[in-house]
């Protein structure tokens, strides 16, 4: 197969990457090794992590109308009851930890209905349920890479002028030969105020298997216990003064123990908030049985190790063992969750396989923090975002800005020194070098595995970063193309990166902040 571009990972990166590069008339082919397109959104199930002022501004055009069409979606076919319906910032969950709380079938459904123009007309080519197995480079490009059909096994190859990594881990990186970064960097490599004083590829954030639970009054629904549920009932990590599975959480800005009971006590807020999807009160009365939430919590951080450049059973003995720690997770709850009345056990929560399109009730795919990074010819570090770092700087200006972001530097525990990170930080621009590496000519970075070290990738890899990173990957590829010129050849030449910036401000992204504090 030929095409002007190969995307290899068809997460929220993947899919902005493919249609910018579309609409300006490339022919793209997108692959997906899960079911479904959309990444964080939808296989991994993880309603978006947005700034304060999201409603406002602080993204691109078209994360703003995936938004809109979020919220219109449930007005248009669910039976909203008249206050949700008035809503102009309907949040379908009334989760606390996200503004737009939503299922990810409904994140599916619009993300197809952007793309869907491009597949009609054959612009962008789909493959889902395909994974890159091998590349082909030759004087540092990237002539052809291989797939693998995982339904029977059949390998393809692409052969393209610009090759995007989407995937969730970086694989096309070490594939491809290209230098990246893992885990977590040392002082002496990044010069960063918190880095370690050795680096540590394996000392990755936690991964979770997220689960969908619906609150069904009445019922019974207790899975069976599962395999590993005694392990991990009595489990305390070294690093903690509680039990993974409990109503206390690591407080990343303390250290110290923080009481989050299942459910809001009217003194704290309750997990089961957290990441809920429906809130049943929004809907005409009996059309939900009740709740339904995304259990992305604390209690299902998995740091048992990473499942990056390890080997095939170590990576598979980790994912089983993050498995069995979610349904651990669910078990306690149903049967030894402490409730309010003095009794034990919820077992009305019911696993609620067909939110997240699987027979287990788990997510498609493990929620990735953080994966393979590209080391690129501008590396963002903590002293560029951290607001106690940069003390009355502010928001660090970029010449060759390609978009905005913004997140608090929050890193989950890590899989060797456990250790957890937040700290305060200034809304941030997204440099242009940071989707250049530093060697091979026709790889772009599309979505968390730009040039970022371990503690800035903690606010660059929630969702509406990483859609703008895929629609200026895509628009890179494009332009460059179109210019017949090189990476670096844009990154040096200034009226290149000025015609580059026009195109990303005519497509709806903006370059720049305005003068907001720290979040």
């Amino acid at each position: 197969m030929k095409k002007d571009i190969a995307i290899i990972g068809g997460g929220i990166g993947g899919c902005l990457a493919a249609l910018s590069a579309a609409k300006l008339g490339k022919n793209v082919v997108l692959t997906e090794e899960t079911k479904w397109i959309g990444g964080q959104l939808t296989s991994q199930a993880v309603p978006p992590d947005e700034h304060q002022w999201i409603e406002e501004f602080g993204c691109t055009k078209t994360y703003r109308q995936f938004r809109n069409e979020i919220r219109a979606y449930y007005k248009r076919n669910y039976p909203l009851n008249d206050t949700a319906m008035k809503s102009n910032h309907l949040n379908p969950g009334n989760a606390w930890v996200s503004r737009i709380a939503h299922e990810p079938k409904v994140a599916l459904k619009v993300l197809y209905d952007f793309l869907q123009p491009y597949l009609s007309n054959g612009q962008i080519h789909l493959l889902l349920e395909h994974k890159i197995t091998r590349a082909e480079v030759e004087h540092d490009e990237i002539k052809k890479v291989f797939i693998k059909n995982l339904r029977n096994a059949e390998e393809q190859s692409i052969e393209a002028q610009f090759f995007l990594d989407a995937t969730e881990l970086g694989d096309l990186l070490p594939l491809a030969g290209a230098e990246y970064s893992l885990g977590a960097e040392s002082k002496d490599e990044t010069g960063e105020y918190h880095a370690l004083a050795e680096k540590n590829p394996e000392d990755m954030q936690s991964i979770t298997h997220v689960f969908a639970l619906e609150y069904a009054k009445g019922e019974n629904h207790t899975i069976q216990k599962p395999e590993m549920y005694d392990f991990w009932r009595n489990y305390r990590a070294p690093f903690l003064k509680h039990n993974q599975l409990s109503e206390y959480i690591p407080d990343a800005a303390t250290g110290e123990s923080k009481y989050l009971p299942v459910f809001p006590d009217g003194n704290s807020l309750g997990l089961w908030d957290y990441r809920r999807i429906i809130d049943a009160d929004q809907f005409e009365q009996g059309f939900f049985k009740g709740d339904i939430s995304l259990i992305n919590w604390p209690q299902n951080d998995y740091w048992g190790g990473s499942i990056i450049d390890v080997s095939e059973k170590k990576k598979e003995k980790h994912l089983f063992e993050a498995k069995q720690l979610s349904l651990s997770l669910l078990y306690w709850l149903q049967t030894e969750a402490p409730r309010r009345n003095g009794g034990i056990g919820y077992p009305e929560l019911k696993l609620r396989p067909d939110i997240v399109g699987t027979n287990d009730g788990l997510a498609l795919h493990p929620y990735i923090r953080e994966s393979r990074r590209i080391k690129a010819l501008h590396t963002v570090v903590e002293e560029d975002i951290n607001a106690d770092l940069r003390e009355d700087k502010g928001i660090k200006r970029l010449s060759d800005s390609v978009g905005i972001g913004a997140y608090r530097i929050d890193l989950h525990p890590t899989t060797v020194t456990n250790r957890l990170f937040y700290a305060k930080s200034y809304p941030f621009e997204i440099p242009l070098g940071s989707l250049i590496p530093v060697r091979i000519k026709n790889l772009i970075p599309a979505c968390k595995n730009i040039g970022s070290t371990q503690i800035t990738n903690g606010c660059f890899r929630v969702h509406p970063v990483e859609w703008n990173i895929g629609e200026a990957a895509g628009t890179l590829a494009a332009f460059t193309m179109k210019n017949n010129s090189s990476l670096q050849e844009v990154f040096n030449d200034p009226h290149h990166i000025k015609e580059l910036q026009l195109l990303l401000e005519r497509n709806g992204i903006a370059l720049h902040w305005p003068e907001v504090g720290a979040i």
